[in-house]
């Protein structure tokens, strides 16, 4: 079984993405190359992982996704500050990390 992910990205402006997914970093990657230029994130260049989480199965974190896309922007950004007060990228010491194991 594979673990899902559930993550924000953001903007400079700080504006917000919710998505999900199996394999966080290949995800990322796809947002950060523009790789599907019609795409929502690709318009608005949502390119900083601001927050992640990792759950048991793909399917969790889909409900994780919903759960969290219902909330409120101020809900949300208190849940990034929980984790990640500065909003710094986490993709880079995300994909170091992993790369360590």
């Amino acid at each position: 079984m594979r673990y899902g992910y559930v993550y924000i990205l953001s903007n400079r402006a700080h504006r917000l993405y919710v998505g999900a997914m199996d394999d966080l970093p290949q995800r990322v990657m796809e947002h950060r190359l523009r790789l599907y230029p019609h795409v929502f994130t690709v318009r608005y260049t949502y390119d900083l992982l601001v927050y992640y989480e990792a759950l048991p199965s793909v399917a969790q974190a889909f409900a994780r996704e919903k759960q969290i896309k219902g909330w409120t922007r101020a809900r949300k950004i208190a849940l990034i500050q929980s984790v990640n007060p500065w909003w710094r990228d986490l993709y880079e010491s995300w994909t170091d990390a992993a790369r360590l194991r």
